[in-house]
């Protein structure tokens, strides 16, 4: 199964993994089907919409937040999801983009903290929840796309920026352990 489905207010993904009866919903209106990806270009350009979006979030809350050096970070968040397009978009004209040989570790500590929704009074702490709980949703995202993939090299790019994510994740879960756990 590879139907996923988008919130038009919110803009949350949802991928369907069991058949089910009803209609999803969120923000109270029925979600639509964005795809069933019949190209290897479909999933290619949901995949830059996607890389698109992130960068987009970064860059609105970089100007929304009070403090200045989080506001910094999500400039360089912002950064990192533009080369990640870019990449995407090499990929689509032809290039490969192979996955780093080594699996990224995952400290799991945002799978134990509070969702906490962007507000810009939001501190240090919670701007890094919502960071965390992006890259692991893009890791999720493209781990799907890459199990979906019947083309090798689009499996491999899909792995690729998993990994990407995954390390994206790690260097805030460090961050988050060092300077918000160790003042606890």
């Amino acid at each position: 199964m590879s139907e996923f489905f988008k919130c038009a207010l919110c803009g949350k993904i949802v991928k369907v993994i069991a058949d089910g009866r009803g209609q999803l919903v969120c923000c109270g209106q029925p979600m639509d089907m964005i795809s069933t990806f019949k190209s290897v270009n479909e999933v290619l350009d949901f995949a830059i919409e996607k890389e698109e979006e992130a960068r987009q979030f970064y860059l609105e809350w970089a100007d929304k937040l009070d403090n200045q050096a989080l506001a910094e970070q999500f400039v360089l968040f912002a950064g990192e999801e533009n080369k990640h397009k870019e990449k995407l978009q090499r990929v689509k004209g032809g290039s490969t983009f192979k996955p780093a040989p080594k699996q990224v570790t995952d400290l799991k500590i945002v799978d134990y903290l509070v969702d906490i929704a962007p507000t810009p009074e939001m501190d240090y702490q919670e701007a890094l929840i919502v960071a965390m709980r992006r890259e692991k949703a893009s890791f999720k995202l493209y781990s799907d796309l890459a199990a979906m993939a019947q083309d090798e090299g689009l499996r491999e790019t899909f792995l690729a920026l998993a990994q990407e994510e995954a390390k994206h994740k790690l260097r805030l879960e460090t961050v988050y352990e060092k300077e918000i756990y160790s003042e606890n």
